[in-house]
């Protein structure tokens, strides 16, 4: 399979129509990731409450990869526990990972069409980008809450 291979009329057309949230302005936690491999960067920003993302922003500057996962996170992820967010990553990377592997399902089914990416390895660090950024800052919530509890 070629590289260009990689790039279906679904993942252009879902990277060329991703929503833009922009950044937030009082976000609970913020995360920034970035491939060493390809220098693509996602900076995401999160506000949660009772445990489920409640508002979402991010920064994305990637190939269309990388923009085809931030722009279905960008349009599912409100309204989602942070429980079933690190779920969703650990599936998606799976899916990357391994042959036979579950695909997302659900309101997370266009992630199926990164499926391909799978026999690039080179290509799983810009598709995680957001995935990764997503979960760093629902860590550092959960280490701020935490923290508050102690206190």
């Amino acid at each position: 399979m070629e590289l260009s291979d990689l790039y279906s009329e679904k993942i252009l057309d879902l990277a060329a129509n991703a929503p833009q949230p922009g950044r937030l302005a009082q976000p609970d936690a913020s995360a920034r990731k970035t491939s060493k491999v390809c220098g693509s960067v996602v900076e995401v920003d999160l506000v949660v409450r009772e445990g489920v993302i409640v508002a979402y922003g991010h920064q994305v500057s990637a190939c269309a990869l990388g923009q085809t996962s931030a722009a279905v996170v960008a349009r599912e992820i409100v309204g989602t526990s942070a429980a079933e967010f690190v779920a969703l990553r650990n599936t998606v990377r799976t899916m990357l990972n391994e042959e036979g592997a579950p695909l997302p399902d659900g309101k997370w089914s266009d992630l199926r069409y990164l499926e391909p990416v799978r026999g690039y390895r080179a290509r799983h660090a810009s598709t995680m980008l957001v995935f990764d950024a997503v979960v760093a800052a629902l860590e550092k919530i959960e280490s701020a809450e935490s923290v508050v509890a102690k206190s």
